[in-house]
């Protein structure tokens, strides 16, 4: 799961973009499928939302939760896609992009009524 959080006059006119432009660095680095995005964009008041000096009203927050198990050079390469695939395709600068991945055991992650350590037909490898 993705929450992106951002200034809501500058996220939600690029919602759809965004998540277009994380899915396909999702597919193209972990090889996720394309029915698998769930995404969720958490458009804030400019009063209620604070970054750091030298940033601009474009500063953007992506967390990504996963299931642990991916390399660190994978999970390296999907930071950098983010950086790269949302500056081309969005115009928004690496310096206003901040990317946190924040990893869980397969136990801990609960969905169509097991948990992730139990799942045996997932489309797409965690071990990458």
């Amino acid at each position: 799961m993705i929450v992106v959080y951002g200034i809501k006059e500058n996220l939600n006119p690029i919602k759809s973009r965004l998540s277009d432009v994380i899915h396909n660095s999702m597919q193209a680095v972990l090889g996720m499928p394309e029915d698998k995005r769930a995404h969720r964009f958490i458009p804030m008041d400019k009063v209620d939302f604070y970054y750091p000096v030298g940033r601009s009203d474009n500063y953007t927050v992506i967390e990504i939760n996963m299931m642990e198990g991916r390399q660190v050079e994978t999970k390296k390469e999907l930071i950098k896609s983010l950086f790269s695939n949302i500056e081309s395709k969005l115009n928004i600068s690496p310096v206003d992009v901040e990317i946190t991945i924040k990893e869980q055991p397969k136990h801990c992650w609960g969905f169509r009524g097991i948990t992730g350590d139990e799942v045996q037909d997932l489309k797409y490898k965690i071990n990458v």
